[in-house]
Protein backbone atom coordinates (compact mmCIF):
# COMPACT_ATOMS: atom_id res chain seq x y z
CA UNK A 1 0.00 0.00 0.00
CA UNK A 2 1.47 3.54 -0.94
CA UNK A 3 1.46 6.02 1.90
CA UNK A 4 1.82 9.31 1.09
CA UNK A 5 4.08 10.82 3.70
CA UNK A 6 3.75 14.74 5.20
CA UNK A 7 5.78 17.03 6.24
CA UNK A 8 6.01 16.22 9.91
CA UNK A 9 6.88 12.57 8.95
CA UNK A 10 9.42 13.70 6.17
CA UNK A 11 10.93 15.53 9.19
CA UNK A 12 10.54 13.60 11.93
CA UNK A 13 9.71 9.72 10.45
CA UNK A 14 7.17 9.11 12.00
CA UNK A 15 4.11 11.11 13.54
CA UNK A 16 3.35 11.11 17.67
CA UNK A 17 0.43 9.51 16.38
CA UNK A 18 2.12 6.21 15.12
CA UNK A 19 4.91 6.57 17.28
CA UNK A 20 2.41 5.94 19.95
CA UNK A 21 0.77 3.15 18.25
CA UNK A 22 4.30 1.39 18.29
CA UNK A 23 4.80 1.79 21.79
CA UNK A 24 1.41 -0.46 22.18
CA UNK A 25 3.25 -3.38 19.99
CA UNK A 26 5.91 -3.48 22.64
CA UNK A 27 3.59 -3.12 25.46
CA UNK A 28 1.62 -5.98 23.86
CA UNK A 29 -1.63 -4.14 23.29
CA UNK A 30 -1.23 -4.29 19.41
CA UNK A 31 0.24 -6.55 17.13
CA UNK A 32 3.13 -5.89 15.19
CA UNK A 33 3.24 -6.86 11.41
CA UNK A 34 5.93 -8.96 11.04
CA UNK A 35 7.98 -11.10 13.34
CA UNK A 36 11.36 -12.57 12.26
CA UNK A 37 11.79 -15.55 15.02
CA UNK A 38 14.73 -17.43 15.68
CA UNK A 39 16.92 -14.93 13.88
CA UNK A 40 20.76 -14.50 13.90
CA UNK A 41 21.45 -11.05 13.45
CA UNK A 42 24.54 -8.85 12.81
CA UNK A 43 24.50 -6.99 16.19
CA UNK A 44 26.44 -3.76 14.51
CA UNK A 45 26.92 -2.17 18.16
CA UNK A 46 28.71 -5.65 19.82
CA UNK A 47 30.30 -6.68 16.08
CA UNK A 48 28.96 -9.88 16.84
CA UNK A 49 25.90 -12.33 15.25
CA UNK A 50 23.35 -12.90 18.06
CA UNK A 51 20.48 -14.91 18.29
CA UNK A 52 16.96 -13.07 18.96
CA UNK A 53 13.71 -11.95 17.90
CA UNK A 54 12.77 -9.05 15.62
CA UNK A 55 9.20 -7.28 15.50
CA UNK A 56 8.21 -5.31 12.71
CA UNK A 57 5.68 -2.49 13.09
CA UNK A 58 4.81 -1.41 9.92
CA UNK A 59 7.94 0.52 8.16
CA UNK A 60 9.60 0.14 11.43
CA UNK A 61 11.84 -2.36 14.22
CA UNK A 62 10.17 -1.91 17.17
CA UNK A 63 11.65 -4.85 19.54
CA UNK A 64 14.81 -6.96 19.12
CA UNK A 65 15.13 -9.17 21.70
CA UNK A 66 14.79 -13.02 23.31
CA UNK A 67 10.98 -12.81 23.60
CA UNK A 68 8.16 -13.10 21.24
CA UNK A 69 4.79 -10.47 20.93
CA UNK A 70 1.64 -11.78 22.91
CA UNK A 71 -0.69 -10.07 20.58
CA UNK A 72 -0.43 -11.46 16.91
CA UNK A 73 -3.90 -10.94 15.32
CA UNK A 74 -2.92 -10.25 11.77
CA UNK A 75 0.78 -10.83 12.46
CA UNK A 76 2.90 -12.56 9.90
CA UNK A 77 5.10 -14.96 11.66
CA UNK A 78 8.20 -16.05 9.88
CA UNK A 79 10.87 -18.62 11.06
CA UNK A 80 14.81 -17.86 10.46
CA UNK A 81 16.03 -20.58 11.92
CA UNK A 82 19.33 -21.40 9.86
CA UNK A 83 19.59 -17.89 8.22
CA UNK A 84 21.44 -14.99 8.77
CA UNK A 85 19.82 -10.90 8.91
CA UNK A 86 21.95 -8.30 8.10
CA UNK A 87 20.86 -4.31 7.88
CA UNK A 88 19.79 -3.11 4.14
CA UNK A 89 22.61 -1.80 2.92
CA UNK A 90 23.44 1.81 1.49
CA UNK A 91 24.85 3.16 -1.62
CA UNK A 92 26.11 6.32 -0.45
CA UNK A 93 27.56 8.08 -3.68
CA UNK A 94 24.92 6.78 -6.10
CA UNK A 95 24.81 8.56 -9.93
CA UNK A 96 20.73 7.59 -10.74
CA UNK A 97 21.26 9.01 -14.34
CA UNK A 98 23.54 6.51 -16.24
CA UNK A 99 20.83 5.91 -19.04
CA UNK A 100 18.59 4.25 -16.26
CA UNK A 101 16.53 6.85 -13.67
CA UNK A 102 16.33 6.74 -9.84
CA UNK A 103 12.86 5.19 -10.14
CA UNK A 104 13.80 1.98 -11.69
CA UNK A 105 17.65 1.75 -10.31
CA UNK A 106 16.14 2.36 -7.06
CA UNK A 107 13.82 -0.72 -7.59
CA UNK A 108 16.56 -2.64 -9.07
CA UNK A 109 18.83 -2.03 -6.08
CA UNK A 110 16.42 -3.05 -3.25
CA UNK A 111 16.30 -6.77 -5.23
CA UNK A 112 19.71 -7.04 -4.31
CA UNK A 113 19.47 -5.64 -0.79
CA UNK A 114 20.25 -2.18 -1.45
CA UNK A 115 17.57 -0.38 0.56
CA UNK A 116 19.33 3.11 1.06
CA UNK A 117 20.41 5.34 -1.88
CA UNK A 118 22.23 8.70 -1.69
CA UNK A 119 21.52 10.22 -4.95
CA UNK A 120 23.22 12.90 -7.28
CA UNK A 121 20.65 15.97 -7.65
CA UNK A 122 22.73 16.96 -11.05
CA UNK A 123 19.88 16.15 -14.09
CA UNK A 124 17.45 17.65 -11.70
CA UNK A 125 19.34 21.01 -11.14
CA UNK A 126 19.82 21.29 -14.88
CA UNK A 127 16.73 20.04 -16.39
CA UNK A 128 13.75 20.57 -13.86
CA UNK A 129 12.73 23.85 -12.69
CA UNK A 130 12.86 24.32 -8.73
CA UNK A 131 9.62 22.58 -7.08
CA UNK A 132 9.16 20.38 -9.17
CA UNK A 133 12.76 19.16 -8.69
CA UNK A 134 11.54 18.88 -4.64
CA UNK A 135 8.43 17.88 -5.74
CA UNK A 136 9.91 14.64 -7.41
CA UNK A 137 12.40 13.92 -4.90
CA UNK A 138 9.55 13.71 -2.32
CA UNK A 139 7.56 11.14 -4.36
CA UNK A 140 10.92 9.18 -5.11
CA UNK A 141 10.79 8.94 -0.69
CA UNK A 142 6.96 7.24 -0.91
CA UNK A 143 9.08 4.02 -2.49
CA UNK A 144 9.66 1.25 -0.07
CA UNK A 145 13.46 1.88 -0.68
CA UNK A 146 15.06 5.53 1.49
CA UNK A 147 16.15 7.87 -0.97
CA UNK A 148 17.96 10.81 0.14
CA UNK A 149 19.93 13.59 -2.15
CA UNK A 150 23.15 16.02 -2.49
CA UNK A 151 23.30 19.83 -3.56
CA UNK A 152 26.09 19.98 -6.16
CA UNK A 153 27.18 23.60 -5.83
CA UNK A 154 28.22 23.64 -9.78
CA UNK A 155 27.54 22.27 -13.22
CA UNK A 156 30.73 20.62 -13.89
CA UNK A 157 30.88 22.27 -16.79
CA UNK A 158 31.35 25.76 -18.61
CA UNK A 159 27.44 26.76 -19.09
CA UNK A 160 26.57 29.68 -21.71
CA UNK A 161 23.84 29.98 -18.83
CA UNK A 162 24.80 29.03 -15.14
CA UNK A 163 21.36 30.50 -14.12
CA UNK A 164 20.29 26.83 -12.56
CA UNK A 165 22.69 27.32 -9.38
CA UNK A 166 21.19 30.70 -8.31
CA UNK A 167 20.82 31.20 -4.64
CA UNK A 168 17.22 31.03 -4.05
CA UNK A 169 18.03 27.71 -5.17
CA UNK A 170 20.72 26.37 -3.71
CA UNK A 171 19.44 27.18 -0.52
CA UNK A 172 16.08 25.58 -1.02
CA UNK A 173 18.16 22.80 -1.52
CA UNK A 174 20.21 22.54 1.08
CA UNK A 175 17.82 23.00 3.52
CA UNK A 176 15.08 20.40 2.38
CA UNK A 177 15.00 17.32 4.68
CA UNK A 178 16.17 14.85 2.31
CA UNK A 179 18.91 16.51 1.26
CA UNK A 180 21.90 15.47 3.60
CA UNK A 181 25.42 16.66 1.49
CA UNK A 182 26.85 19.43 -0.19
CA UNK A 183 28.88 18.63 -2.97
CA UNK A 184 30.40 16.49 -4.62
CA UNK A 185 32.86 19.00 -4.42
CA UNK A 186 34.70 19.20 -8.38
CA UNK A 187 35.40 22.83 -8.34
CA UNK A 188 37.98 22.84 -5.88
CA UNK A 189 40.77 24.01 -7.53
CA UNK A 190 38.38 27.16 -8.14
CA UNK A 191 37.35 27.39 -4.36
CA UNK A 192 41.19 27.39 -3.22
CA UNK A 193 41.99 30.30 -5.71
CA UNK A 194 39.11 32.41 -4.51
CA UNK A 195 35.81 31.45 -5.41
CA UNK A 196 33.86 32.94 -2.16
CA UNK A 197 30.42 31.70 -3.72
CA UNK A 198 31.11 27.91 -3.39
CA UNK A 199 32.86 28.62 -0.32
CA UNK A 200 29.54 30.00 0.81
CA UNK A 201 27.88 27.42 0.33
CA UNK A 202 30.30 24.88 1.74
CA UNK A 203 29.96 27.06 4.81
CA UNK A 204 26.36 27.19 5.03
CA UNK A 205 26.49 22.90 4.53
CA UNK A 206 28.47 23.25 7.34
CA UNK A 207 25.98 25.13 9.21
CA UNK A 208 23.24 23.09 8.80
CA UNK A 209 25.23 20.54 10.15
CA UNK A 210 25.48 18.35 6.74
CA UNK A 211 27.98 16.55 5.46
CA UNK A 212 30.11 17.98 1.95
CA UNK A 213 31.53 15.44 -0.48
CA UNK A 214 35.03 15.76 -2.15
CA UNK A 215 35.74 15.10 -5.56
CA UNK A 216 40.00 14.95 -5.24
CA UNK A 217 41.65 12.67 -7.62
CA UNK A 218 45.77 12.71 -7.17
CA UNK A 219 45.20 15.39 -4.34
CA UNK A 220 48.47 15.56 -2.45
CA UNK A 221 48.43 16.22 1.72
CA UNK A 222 48.23 20.02 1.08
CA UNK A 223 45.68 20.22 -0.53
CA UNK A 224 43.76 17.07 1.54
CA UNK A 225 44.88 19.56 4.49
CA UNK A 226 43.14 22.60 2.38
CA UNK A 227 39.80 21.40 1.90
CA UNK A 228 39.63 19.78 5.30
CA UNK A 229 40.00 23.46 6.58
CA UNK A 230 37.32 24.28 4.09
CA UNK A 231 34.51 21.82 5.53
CA UNK A 232 34.94 18.35 3.20
CA UNK A 233 34.65 15.48 5.41
CA UNK A 234 34.60 12.57 2.62
CA UNK A 235 36.42 11.58 -0.45
CA UNK A 236 35.88 8.98 -2.96
CA UNK A 237 38.55 9.44 -5.34
CA UNK A 238 41.63 7.43 -3.55
CA UNK A 239 43.00 5.10 -6.33
CA UNK A 240 45.63 3.11 -4.60
CA UNK A 241 45.67 1.20 -0.55
CA UNK A 242 48.40 4.42 -0.10
CA UNK A 243 45.74 7.03 -1.25
CA UNK A 244 43.35 5.15 0.98
CA UNK A 245 45.29 5.98 4.06
CA UNK A 246 46.49 9.40 3.06
CA UNK A 247 43.34 10.42 3.47
CA UNK A 248 42.24 8.12 6.53
CA UNK A 249 45.14 10.18 8.55
CA UNK A 250 44.22 13.07 7.86
CA UNK A 251 40.21 13.10 9.13
CA UNK A 252 38.48 11.85 5.80
CA UNK A 253 35.84 9.32 5.84
CA UNK A 254 36.96 7.23 2.85
CA UNK A 255 35.21 5.76 0.36
CA UNK A 256 36.60 2.65 -1.72
CA UNK A 257 35.36 2.73 -5.03
CA UNK A 258 34.53 -0.17 -7.25
CA UNK A 259 33.51 1.04 -10.53
CA UNK A 260 32.97 0.64 -14.72
CA UNK A 261 36.05 2.90 -15.09
CA UNK A 262 37.86 2.23 -11.63
CA UNK A 263 36.99 -1.38 -10.84
CA UNK A 264 39.61 -1.14 -8.03
CA UNK A 265 38.31 -2.13 -4.38
CA UNK A 266 39.84 -5.78 -4.13
CA UNK A 267 43.33 -3.89 -5.23
CA UNK A 268 43.28 -0.82 -3.04
CA UNK A 269 41.80 -3.52 0.13
CA UNK A 270 44.70 -5.57 -0.58
CA UNK A 271 47.30 -2.91 -0.42
CA UNK A 272 45.44 -0.99 2.42
CA UNK A 273 46.19 -4.25 4.44
CA UNK A 274 49.56 -4.75 3.31
CA UNK A 275 50.24 -1.30 4.70
CA UNK A 276 48.69 -2.52 8.24
CA UNK A 277 45.00 -0.73 8.56
CA UNK A 278 43.13 -3.65 10.08
CA UNK A 279 40.01 -1.33 11.00
CA UNK A 280 37.30 -0.12 8.20
CA UNK A 281 35.21 1.99 10.55
CA UNK A 282 35.66 5.31 8.69
CA UNK A 283 35.37 3.23 4.96
CA UNK A 284 32.53 2.82 3.05
CA UNK A 285 31.70 1.08 -0.34
CA UNK A 286 30.27 2.87 -3.63
CA UNK A 287 29.92 1.44 -7.36
CA UNK A 288 29.99 5.56 -8.28
CA UNK A 289 27.50 6.04 -10.62
CA UNK A 290 28.39 3.16 -13.25
CA UNK A 291 26.18 2.09 -16.91
CA UNK A 292 23.13 -0.46 -16.28
CA UNK A 293 25.50 -3.47 -17.47
CA UNK A 294 27.99 -2.93 -14.36
CA UNK A 295 24.98 -3.93 -11.92
CA UNK A 296 24.17 -7.27 -14.23
CA UNK A 297 25.97 -8.92 -10.96
CA UNK A 298 24.30 -6.88 -7.80
CA UNK A 299 24.99 -3.40 -6.77
CA UNK A 300 26.10 -3.18 -3.01
CA UNK A 301 25.83 -7.34 -2.38
CA UNK A 302 28.20 -7.05 -5.08
CA UNK A 303 30.93 -4.83 -3.60
CA UNK A 304 30.84 -6.67 -0.18
CA UNK A 305 31.90 -10.36 -1.96
CA UNK A 306 34.30 -8.31 -3.06
CA UNK A 307 35.49 -6.95 0.41
CA UNK A 308 35.49 -10.79 1.77
CA UNK A 309 36.85 -12.15 -0.85
CA UNK A 310 39.63 -9.97 -0.47
CA UNK A 311 40.54 -10.85 3.35
CA UNK A 312 38.57 -8.44 5.23
CA UNK A 313 36.45 -9.79 7.73
CA UNK A 314 32.60 -10.23 6.57
CA UNK A 315 31.11 -8.49 9.60
CA UNK A 316 33.35 -5.63 8.13
CA UNK A 317 32.54 -5.76 5.19
CA UNK A 318 29.06 -5.08 5.66
CA UNK A 319 29.76 -2.58 8.21
CA UNK A 320 31.43 -0.31 5.01
CA UNK A 321 27.62 -0.91 2.94
CA UNK A 322 25.60 -0.31 6.01
CA UNK A 323 26.14 0.91 9.84
CA UNK A 324 28.72 3.43 8.24
CA UNK A 325 27.59 5.23 5.90
CA UNK A 326 24.55 5.53 8.48
CA UNK A 327 27.13 6.61 11.47
CA UNK A 328 28.54 9.01 8.91
CA UNK A 329 25.53 10.93 7.55
CA UNK A 330 24.03 11.30 10.59
CA UNK A 331 21.42 8.57 10.23
CA UNK A 332 22.01 5.54 12.46
CA UNK A 333 19.21 6.94 14.56
CA UNK A 334 17.27 5.37 11.49
CA UNK A 335 19.23 3.31 9.35
CA UNK A 336 21.77 0.86 9.46
CA UNK A 337 21.30 -1.13 12.35
CA UNK A 338 19.11 -3.99 13.53
CA UNK A 339 17.58 -2.39 16.62
CA UNK A 340 14.03 -0.82 17.92
CA UNK A 341 13.30 2.50 16.39
CA UNK A 342 15.19 2.20 12.83
CA UNK A 343 13.71 1.71 9.72
CA UNK A 344 12.69 -2.02 9.15
CA UNK A 345 15.43 -2.19 5.99
CA UNK A 346 16.08 -6.02 6.69
CA UNK A 347 18.22 -8.62 4.44
CA UNK A 348 18.08 -12.49 5.16
CA UNK A 349 21.00 -14.03 3.91
CA UNK A 350 21.95 -17.54 3.40
CA UNK A 351 25.24 -17.16 5.79
CA UNK A 352 28.10 -14.25 6.09
CA UNK A 353 30.08 -14.96 2.92
CA UNK A 354 26.93 -15.18 0.58
CA UNK A 355 25.68 -11.33 0.67
CA UNK A 356 23.29 -11.52 -2.13
CA UNK A 357 20.03 -11.88 0.17
CA UNK A 358 17.47 -14.67 -0.58
CA UNK A 359 14.85 -12.10 0.73
CA UNK A 360 14.78 -8.38 0.78
CA UNK A 361 12.28 -6.28 3.69
CA UNK A 362 12.61 -2.34 2.78
CA UNK A 363 10.54 0.15 5.01
CA UNK A 364 8.76 -3.47 6.50
CA UNK A 365 7.70 -4.55 2.76
CA UNK A 366 8.72 -7.36 1.27
CA UNK A 367 10.49 -6.64 -2.09
CA UNK A 368 12.39 -9.88 -2.09
CA UNK A 369 11.05 -13.21 -0.35
CA UNK A 370 12.80 -16.25 -0.72
CA UNK A 371 13.96 -15.07 -4.41
CA UNK A 372 10.51 -14.00 -5.81
CA UNK A 373 9.42 -10.59 -6.32
CA UNK A 374 6.74 -9.24 -4.35
CA UNK A 375 6.39 -5.71 -4.23
CA UNK A 376 5.93 -4.19 -7.72
CA UNK A 377 7.12 -0.46 -6.81
CA UNK A 378 4.02 1.73 -8.00
CA UNK A 379 4.47 3.13 -12.00
CA UNK A 380 5.98 6.95 -11.59
CA UNK A 381 4.16 9.83 -12.59
CA UNK A 382 7.21 11.60 -15.30
CA UNK A 383 4.29 12.94 -16.65
CA UNK A 384 3.68 15.48 -14.40
CA UNK A 385 7.58 16.77 -14.53
CA UNK A 386 7.51 18.13 -18.14
CA UNK A 387 9.55 15.13 -19.13
CA UNK A 388 9.32 14.90 -22.55
CA UNK A 389 11.35 13.60 -25.16
CA UNK A 390 14.11 15.54 -26.42
CA UNK A 391 12.77 17.49 -29.06
CA UNK A 392 14.38 18.44 -32.06
CA UNK A 393 12.90 21.04 -34.35
CA UNK A 394 15.78 22.40 -36.59
CA UNK A 395 17.62 20.45 -39.78
CA UNK A 396 21.20 19.69 -39.88
CA UNK A 397 22.77 19.58 -43.81
CA UNK A 398 26.13 18.04 -44.11
CA UNK A 399 27.34 21.50 -45.89
CA UNK A 400 27.33 22.97 -42.31
CA UNK A 401 29.92 20.68 -40.86
CA UNK A 402 33.72 22.02 -41.67
CA UNK A 403 36.59 20.62 -39.99
CA UNK A 404 39.52 23.22 -40.35
CA UNK A 405 40.67 23.61 -36.71
CA UNK A 406 44.18 23.17 -36.17
CA UNK A 407 43.63 21.15 -33.04
CA UNK A 408 42.16 17.98 -32.10
CA UNK A 409 40.86 16.36 -28.61
CA UNK A 410 42.63 13.00 -28.13
CA UNK A 411 40.89 10.25 -25.60
CA UNK A 412 43.95 9.33 -23.31
CA UNK A 413 41.53 6.29 -21.51
CA UNK A 414 37.27 6.88 -21.07
CA UNK A 415 37.10 10.06 -19.62
CA UNK A 416 40.75 12.12 -20.22
CA UNK A 417 41.42 14.43 -22.96
CA UNK A 418 44.23 15.91 -24.17
CA UNK A 419 44.88 18.62 -27.28
CA UNK A 420 46.65 16.98 -30.37
CA UNK A 421 47.50 18.29 -33.69
CA UNK A 422 45.56 17.10 -36.65
CA UNK A 423 46.96 14.58 -38.98
CA UNK A 424 44.27 13.91 -41.96
CA UNK A 425 42.78 15.95 -44.25
CA UNK A 426 39.39 17.19 -42.83
CA UNK A 427 38.09 18.94 -45.95
CA UNK A 428 36.47 15.74 -47.10
CA UNK A 429 33.49 14.18 -46.04
CA UNK A 430 34.56 10.44 -45.39
CA UNK A 431 38.07 9.22 -42.94
CA UNK A 432 39.15 6.29 -44.18
CA UNK A 433 38.86 3.38 -41.63
CA UNK A 434 41.94 1.54 -39.62
CA UNK A 435 43.10 4.41 -38.17
CA UNK A 436 42.13 6.35 -34.59
CA UNK A 437 40.69 9.50 -35.53
CA UNK A 438 37.47 10.74 -36.54
CA UNK A 439 35.15 14.20 -37.11
CA UNK A 440 33.95 15.60 -33.88
CA UNK A 441 31.05 17.45 -33.65
CA UNK A 442 28.77 19.18 -30.56
CA UNK A 443 26.24 20.72 -31.51
CA UNK A 444 23.80 23.22 -29.07
CA UNK A 445 20.50 20.89 -28.39
CA UNK A 446 18.42 24.24 -30.06
CA UNK A 447 21.14 24.80 -33.25
CA UNK A 448 22.39 27.92 -31.96
CA UNK A 449 26.18 26.53 -31.85
CA UNK A 450 28.48 24.29 -32.60
CA UNK A 451 32.27 22.95 -32.03
CA UNK A 452 33.44 20.91 -34.81
CA UNK A 453 36.86 19.39 -35.05
CA UNK A 454 38.88 16.20 -34.69
CA UNK A 455 38.65 13.42 -32.21
CA UNK A 456 41.97 10.71 -32.04
CA UNK A 457 41.19 7.27 -30.13
CA UNK A 458 37.02 7.11 -30.06
CA UNK A 459 37.24 4.10 -32.85
CA UNK A 460 38.49 3.36 -35.94
CA UNK A 461 35.72 2.17 -37.82
CA UNK A 462 32.80 3.60 -36.48
CA UNK A 463 30.97 5.93 -39.68
CA UNK A 464 28.50 7.47 -37.72
CA UNK A 465 27.46 7.89 -33.85
CA UNK A 466 25.16 10.69 -32.41
CA UNK A 467 24.68 10.92 -28.94
CA UNK A 468 21.99 13.36 -26.39
CA UNK A 469 23.39 11.43 -23.28
CA UNK A 470 26.25 14.52 -22.14
CA UNK A 471 26.36 16.67 -19.12
CA UNK A 472 25.18 19.93 -20.47
CA UNK A 473 22.42 18.12 -22.70
CA UNK A 474 23.45 19.03 -26.11
CA UNK A 475 24.26 16.97 -28.62
CA UNK A 476 27.75 14.90 -29.93
CA UNK A 477 27.93 13.28 -33.22
CA UNK A 478 31.21 11.32 -33.98
CA UNK A 479 32.37 9.63 -37.03
CA UNK A 480 34.17 8.66 -39.92
CA UNK A 481 31.62 9.70 -42.37
CA UNK A 482 29.68 12.97 -42.33
CA UNK A 483 26.83 11.84 -43.88
CA UNK A 484 26.52 8.90 -42.01
CA UNK A 485 26.74 11.11 -38.88
CA UNK A 486 24.19 13.75 -40.15
CA UNK A 487 21.93 10.11 -40.43
CA UNK A 488 22.95 9.43 -36.77
CA UNK A 489 21.54 12.86 -35.77
CA UNK A 490 18.22 12.30 -37.28
CA UNK A 491 17.97 8.94 -36.29
CA UNK A 492 18.05 11.10 -32.58
CA UNK A 493 15.67 13.26 -33.80
CA UNK A 494 13.34 10.70 -34.77
CA UNK A 495 13.18 8.88 -31.51
CA UNK A 496 13.79 11.27 -29.05
CA UNK A 497 17.14 11.60 -28.00
CA UNK A 498 19.42 9.05 -26.60
CA UNK A 499 22.07 6.95 -28.72
CA UNK A 500 22.37 6.26 -32.67
CA UNK A 501 24.73 4.23 -34.54
CA UNK A 502 24.78 4.54 -38.41
CA UNK A 503 26.56 2.58 -40.80
CA UNK A 504 25.99 2.65 -44.93
CA UNK A 505 23.17 5.16 -44.28
CA UNK A 506 21.38 2.59 -41.72
CA UNK A 507 20.51 2.69 -38.16
CA UNK A 508 21.91 -0.36 -36.77
CA UNK A 509 21.93 0.37 -33.09
CA UNK A 510 19.88 2.61 -30.94
CA UNK A 511 18.74 3.74 -27.30
CA UNK A 512 16.36 5.82 -26.68
CA UNK A 513 16.18 7.72 -23.74
CA UNK A 514 12.97 9.05 -23.66
CA UNK A 515 13.71 11.60 -20.59
CA UNK A 516 15.63 14.49 -20.97
CA UNK A 517 17.53 13.06 -23.85
CA UNK A 518 19.36 11.11 -20.60
CA UNK A 519 17.57 8.45 -19.07
CA UNK A 520 14.97 5.53 -20.31
CA UNK A 521 12.16 4.49 -18.53
CA UNK A 522 13.02 0.70 -19.34
CA UNK A 523 13.24 -1.48 -16.13
CA UNK A 524 16.75 -1.96 -15.53
CA UNK A 525 16.44 -6.09 -16.36
CA UNK A 526 15.51 -4.35 -19.86
CA UNK A 527 17.96 -1.84 -20.40
CA UNK A 528 20.62 -4.07 -19.56
CA UNK A 529 21.06 -5.87 -23.01
CA UNK A 530 20.11 -3.33 -24.88
CA UNK A 531 23.36 -0.94 -23.75
CA UNK A 532 25.52 -4.49 -23.85
CA UNK A 533 24.14 -4.95 -27.45
CA UNK A 534 25.46 -1.51 -27.97
CA UNK A 535 28.67 -1.15 -26.02
CA UNK A 536 29.18 -4.24 -28.28
CA UNK A 537 28.58 -2.52 -31.54
CA UNK A 538 31.10 -0.06 -30.67
CA UNK A 539 33.79 -2.21 -29.82
CA UNK A 540 33.71 -4.19 -32.97
CA UNK A 541 34.23 -0.93 -34.67
CA UNK A 542 37.35 0.29 -32.42
CA UNK A 543 36.19 1.44 -29.14
CA UNK A 544 39.01 0.30 -26.93
CA UNK A 545 38.43 1.96 -23.56
CA UNK A 546 36.59 1.02 -20.35
CA UNK A 547 33.22 2.64 -20.76
CA UNK A 548 31.76 4.77 -23.76
CA UNK A 549 28.86 5.53 -22.31
CA UNK A 550 30.93 7.61 -19.38
CA UNK A 551 32.99 9.23 -22.18
CA UNK A 552 29.79 10.61 -23.60
CA UNK A 553 28.66 11.70 -20.66
CA UNK A 554 31.94 13.37 -19.66
CA UNK A 555 33.34 15.11 -23.00
CA UNK A 556 32.21 18.35 -21.14
CA UNK A 557 33.00 17.99 -17.45
CA UNK A 558 35.64 20.03 -17.10
CA UNK A 559 36.58 18.63 -13.30
CA UNK A 560 39.06 16.28 -15.39
CA UNK A 561 42.06 16.89 -17.62
CA UNK A 562 43.13 18.36 -20.25
CA UNK A 563 41.10 19.72 -22.32
CA UNK A 564 36.91 19.93 -21.98
CA UNK A 565 34.30 20.33 -25.18
CA UNK A 566 31.80 22.54 -23.71
CA UNK A 567 28.82 25.25 -24.55
CA UNK A 568 31.17 27.93 -24.77
CA UNK A 569 34.14 26.17 -26.79
CA UNK A 570 37.10 24.01 -26.31
CA UNK A 571 38.27 24.52 -22.75
CA UNK A 572 42.15 24.44 -21.33
CA UNK A 573 41.31 23.00 -17.68
CA UNK A 574 44.03 24.24 -16.15
CA UNK A 575 44.58 27.25 -17.84
CA UNK A 576 40.66 28.04 -17.13
CA UNK A 577 40.97 29.89 -20.71
CA UNK A 578 38.54 29.00 -24.36
CA UNK A 579 41.25 27.87 -26.62
CA UNK A 580 38.61 27.49 -29.56
CA UNK A 581 35.07 29.25 -28.85
CA UNK A 582 31.93 27.38 -30.06
CA UNK A 583 30.77 29.45 -33.66
CA UNK A 584 27.40 30.67 -34.21
CA UNK A 585 25.16 28.52 -36.57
Amino acid sequence: MKVVMTMPERLYRWTKKRMRQQLEVVRGERSPSLVLKNATYLNVARRKWVQGNIWVSDDRIVYVGSELPNMVYDTEIVDCQNMKIVPGYMEHHAHPFQLYNPHTFAKYAAMTGTTTLLNDNMMLFLHLEKKKALTFIEELDELPVSMFWWARYDAQTELLNDDAFSNSKMKEWLDHPLVIQGGELTAWPKVLEGDDATLHWMQETTRLRKRIEGHLPGASNKTLSQLALLGVTADHEAMTGEEAVRRLDLGYVTSLRHSSIRPDLARILKEMKTIGIDRFDRCLLTTDGSPPSFYKDGVMDKLIAIAIESGVTPIDAYLMASYNPAVYYQLDHKLGMIAPGRIAHLNIIQDEFHPTPMSVIAKGQWVLKDKKRCVTFDQFSWDQYETEPFHIDWDLKEDELHFSMPMGIEMVNSVILKPYRISVEGSHSTIRNGHDESFFVMIDRHGKWQITTMIKGFATHVQGFASTFTVTGDIILIGKSVPDMVRAFNALKEQGGGLALVESNEVIGRIPLEIFGMLSKKAMEDLIPEEEKFVSLLRERGYKHEDPIYSMLFFSSTHLPYIRVTQQGIYDVKKKTILFPAIMR
